[in-house]
């Protein structure tokens, strides 16, 4: 599956933006979806992930309660809506997918994950 996230932009402090990642080249159902950021020099950071029909989701406590993740099967897309946006906020947002076993549907360690899309820059200004 390829993956391709957008929607990235600078934007003030508690604002909300909305990052898209679109997939394509085999079904998308098939595949759990997780949202990753990066900073420059720092370890990439789990911050959401969506299971393959979309009925469950999890987030770390930095992000919990500003953030939302949903996807459409349909039209192959999963989104991140970001609300409340904090100048730590800033980073490069990575989408990422796999199919994962039995009901698992996401890890927090990136290098659990065989697909990727390319990242999207979020600046949130002070």
């Amino acid at each position: 599956v390829q993956l391709q996230a957008s929607g990235g932009g600078l934007v003030q402090a508690g604002d909300s933006l909305r990052l898209s990642c679109a997939a394509s080249g085999r079904p998308f159902s098939a595949y759990a979806v997780a949202w990753f950021r990066q900073i420059s020099g720092k370890e990439r950071e789990f911050v959401a992930a969506i299971s393959r029909s979309g009925r469950a989701s999890h987030y770390p406590d930095s992000v919990k309660g500003r953030f939302i993740v949903s996807r459409d099967n349909y039209k192959n897309t999963v989104s991140l809506e970001m609300n409340s946006l904090k100048p730590e906020d800033t980073a490069v947002y990575y989408c990422a997918a796999d199919q994962f076993q039995g009901s698992t549907y996401y890890s927090p360690d990136g290098r659990e994950y065989h697909y990727w899309g390319q990242g999207t820059q979020v600046t949130v200004s002070s």
